[in-house]
């Protein structure tokens, strides 16, 4: 009789003592893996929110270093500092009277939904737009439902960011820059 050896990796909450890894049984594993639920009741997490019971206070070193962070009732609440600015969209339609038109220097990102780096600059350029509110105008362009005005400028990569002054472009950032290299940018051009 051949015996089958599996190892299996099980998650675990942090304040669990950490169990031995070593190739077991499949019969095995799974008694092992079913007593341990039963002998111990995991917090249920749902979003920003921790639901515990009087059975997942008791976890001991775990619970009390959590108890810093959690809101009232045991909850963990949300910690954001600040409310995101939303930088408005630009389409082909106005284009010319929101850019080309400003008495302004304006920034606009070239992105798109599905573009991964795009998404991380976006915080940078709302931080941006609200650091530099009274100074600049700020848009944002999606290069899937304009890919004309993407073409005209050349946008052959995104995130791309374009500054204008009095119409003409002055500069060109291309990818996910850090927020120093954009700033440093703008200020170029105030």
């Amino acid at each position: 009789m051949a015996t089958v050896l599996e190892s299996i990796a099980v998650p675990r909450a942090s304040g669990f003592s950490r169990p031995a890894v070593s190739p077991v049984t499949a019969s095995s594993c799974l008694s092992s893996v079913s007593a341990r639920r039963r002998s111990r009741a995991v917090p249920e997490f749902k979003g920003l929110r921790m639901k515990l019971t009087p059975e997942t206070r008791s976890f001991g070193s775990a619970s009390r270093n959590q108890s810093s962070r959690q809101g009232r009732n045991g909850r963990i609440v949300c910690e954001a500092q600040d409310v995101a600015v939303d930088v408005p969209s630009v389409t082909a339609e106005t284009w010319k009277s929101n850019v080309l038109e400003s008495e302004s220097p304006v920034v606009v990102e070239f992105w798109a939904p599905w573009c991964g780096p795009c998404r991380m600059l976006l915080p940078i350029i709302d931080e941006l737009a609200k650091q530099y509110a009274e100074k600049i105008r700020v848009y944002k362009i999606n290069t899937d439902e304009c890919p004309s005005v993407a073409s005209d400028y050349g946008i052959r990569s995104i995130p791309t960011v374009l500054i204008f002054r009095n119409g003409e472009k002055k500069d060109t950032i291309i990818g996910a820059v850090p927020k120093t290299t954009l700033a440093a940018s703008i200020e170029k051009f105030l």
